[in-house]
């Protein structure tokens, strides 16, 4: 009797997983995480530095408990009373990026990471994990938050960032929330980074399967002020007081342009309505960066803006992977895992990628990609992930951006 009594609970406990509703467990606001990832090659650590308020919930509210991809990294949410997990996300790190250097074997060093869930109605137990190379998990930890405690800070009520509208979807309750935050831009240059927004937007828009989907996104301009024009340049030794502290040379790559600084990041987008964010840098020098589930930054006044623009949302918010060789040294896949990047594989399990494509003869498996030459394989000869001169995202990469746009917005 007891068996059946248990095996009823546990069929109901599914039947009301399946049938999870939003405001059954949250609120309309943001949870704010503030993490410090820290460690070298060998080994990692995983701290709490800060939890935050936010008004209103911009991210997913149906299918809580699912991901589209499966990121480095995974937050898992679960109710404290009946531990059932209520909610999921995935994202990758520019710490996990750095753990692939060569600088990672000799020190230590902390990141800063911060990542966006909605407000719990009860307690709840949070835990976040990163995921090597081979897909296993190098290191985790599980903290509980009560809603009700008196630390969580408030933001994004008052001293809000001033932000315009450009585009309003068709659904703002069931939309994907974007917002171009502003970087080494001045006062007297917010009017030179609106245009630049517009540009960028129309650069995303003229792109499927963003083109035909375009209703599906609510996009805003954050106007965040720097004192000084431009972005730091350590390889030149220059360094400017901007907002984000973004600078090239990242990892001692010259074009890699990125900000470590994601708290101040989410400072600046407390109380406006986003979840995905492309930071636009005023400065004519090339590169960017984009990190699954984070953020990407571009640089806006060159030769190259509208494709890395467009280049670096398919990494920021695609998932997509690099197709391109850039050298073999330090490698990102091997040939006992599957990437988790929807336009990668190594053919050690294809099931599920675009194999329906290359039964149709649209797509095929061709070898380089992801910064190697051998044993990494993509489905088209050419693609926005792999060259600049490239007009479009490939089959492979059009499709697996519609599914990612579905999946949050039907």
């Amino acid at each position: 009797m007891m068996k059946y009594l248990l095996l009823v609970f546990l069929i109901m406990l599914s039947d009301t997983a399946s049938a999870q509703r939003f405001e059954d467990y949250f609120e309309d606001r943001t949870l704010r995480l503030d993490y410090t990832f820290s460690g070298n090659s060998l080994h990692q650590e995983l701290y709490v530095d800060e939890l935050t308020v936010m008004p209103r919930w911009y991210g997913k509210r149906v299918r809580l408990s699912e991901v589209p991809l499966k990121g480095n990294g995974q937050i898992l949410v679960y109710d404290k009373r009946y531990g059932q997990l209520i909610y999921r996300h995935s994202f990758s790190t520019l710490f996990q990026e750095w753990l692939a250097t060569d600088e990672s074997k000799r020190v230590q060093k902390s990141f800063e990471n911060v990542f966006l869930m909605p407000f719990p109605k009860q307690p709840v137990n949070i835990t976040i994990e990163l995921r090597d190379y081979h897909n296993q998990v190098n290191a985790t930890m599980t903290h509980s938050v009560d809603p009700a405690d008196i630390l969580i800070r408030k933001a994004g009520e008052r001293q809000v960032t001033p932000y315009i509208t450009l585009q309003q979807a068709a659904d703002t309750s069931r939309c994907i929330h974007v917002a171009f935050v502003a970087e080494g831009y001045q006062q007297q240059e917010m009017d030179t980074f609106i245009e630049d927004c517009k540009i960028a937007m129309a650069s995303l828009f003229g792109h499927e399967p963003f083109k035909s989907k375009q209703d599906c996104f609510n996009m805003v301009a954050v106007m965040s002020l720097s004192e000084e024009s431009g972005t730091s340049w350590p390889a030149k030794g220059i360094w400017k007081n901007t907002v984000l502290g973004s600078h090239f040379d990242t990892f001692y790559s010259d074009r890699y342009l990125t900000t470590l600084h994601l708290k101040k990041l989410h400072d600046v987008l407390a109380g406006t309505p986003y979840e995905h964010i492309i930071i636009l840098v005023n400065t004519d020098h090339y590169g960017g960066g984009g990190i699954y589930n984070s953020y990407n930054l571009t640089y806006a006044h060159g030769p190259k803006f509208r494709p890395v623009v467009v280049h670096e949302f398919g990494h920021s918010f695609g998932g997509l992977a690099d197709e391109y060789p850039y050298g073999n040294d330090a490698p990102m896949y091997f040939a006992d895992t599957e990437p988790w990047e929807p336009n990668l594989t190594t053919q050690h399990d294809f099931s599920g990628k675009w194999e329906n494509l290359v039964e149709q003869g649209k797509a095929g498996l061709v070898e380089g990609g992801g910064y190697l030459t051998k044993g990494v394989w993509r489905g088209f000869d050419n693609c926005r992930m792999r060259t600049n001169e490239e007009p479009e995202f490939c089959i492979v990469c059009r499709e697996a951006l519609s599914r990612l746009i579905d999946f949050y917005t039907r």
